[in-house]
């Protein structure tokens, strides 16, 4: 492999190049934002970091909009990262999911005027998932679902 990349005039990098089984644990690779171990594919975890980044900055609890606006304005970014990584393992999805529900419920706590992060049994029975899907939330999990459907009309 060197000297075919040599011969093309092109160079390897020695810390980003190695040789390895990526079906075994541990010598798995990491290539446009996926990880590729153990015959699975995942959501590198500086991606992962970065979308919850981002998804902190657009659900501040002191934003001051109605909760229909911060799902509107979360939606695009959730539905675009959706369209990249729809191929990953499918956990990622759920963990994103109630990650984005979670910020969700934090800030209709502060408009209730009360502390906490939105984390206890209380406010799920408050807000259930279902009442997020219902204001047009988009939930990566229900994506997947409906992404691996059988489309030749036999469901």
């Amino acid at each position: 492999m060197r000297a075919w990349v040599d011969a093309n005039g092109l160079t390897l990098h020695p810390d980003k190049t190695h040789v390895g089984n990526c079906r075994l644990e541990g010598h798995g690779f990491e290539f446009l934002g996926y990880r590729f171990e153990e015959g699975q594919r995942w959501v590198r975890k500086k991606s992962l970091m970065g979308l919850r980044d981002t998804i902190r900055a657009l659900t501040r609890r002191n934003r001051g909009d109605s909760i229909k606006d911060t799902i509107a304005s979360i939606n695009p970014l959730l539905r675009g990262w959706f369209g990249y990584f729809q191929h990953a393992h499918r956990y990622t999805f759920s963990s994103v999911d109630g990650f984005v529900r979670r910020r969700l419920r934090a800030i209709l706590r502060r408009q209730l005027h009360r502390p906490g992060q939105g984390r206890c049994l209380r406010d799920h029975t408050r807000w259930p998932n279902a009442s997020f899907a219902n204001l047009g939330l988009f939930t990566m999990s229900e994506a997947l679902r409906l992404a691996r459907q059988s489309r030749c009309g036999n469901n």
